[in-house]
């Protein structure tokens, strides 16, 4: 009598449906993830936005109480536009007060300014960005 013995085969890799299974999972994953990242970029640029708007507050309230700034022309030491705040003076010898890029909210529109809207208690004029497209605009002040 032949005794037979028996070989067991040891699998080498995975079976297509374990492969199918492993997709569909990171698939699900990804269509869950995706919305919820975008949603946490666009509330990221809007934080940004907010504190660009506040910094240039800061930089116009600054640029207001340096006194060489008022003339008959312009009493209330306001600057004419935002783009003064990131000029420097070298015969005063002083530096921009932001940098360019500071003039761009995070969808890369520039921010405005209404030197002629001033806050009715505080004085501060208004200051915004557009926000995202299609959105709403972000502003430093709204009575």
């Amino acid at each position: 009598m032949i005794q037979r013995t028996k070989q067991t085969r040891q699998r080498e890799a995975f079976t297509l449906m374990e492969m199918l299974v492993v997709v569909a999972i990171i698939v699900v994953l990804a269509g869950a993830g995706i919305p919820i990242y975008m949603n946490y970029i666009e509330t990221s640029k809007r934080d940004v936005a907010k504190r660009g708007v506040m910094a240039l507050e800061q930089a116009i309230k600054a640029y207001q109480i340096d006194e060489t700034h008022h003339t008959p022309d312009n009493p209330t030491g306001l600057p004419p536009s935002l783009e003064v705040l990131a000029q420097a003076d070298p015969q005063a010898g002083t530096r921009a007060a932001l940098p360019v890029k500071a003039l761009y909210d995070p969808w890369n529109q520039p921010y405005q300014y209404d030197r002629n809207r001033a806050h009715s208690q505080t004085g501060v004029p208004l200051v915004w960005s557009n926000g995202p497209p299609g959105g709403q605009p972000i502003y430093n002040w709204i009575e």
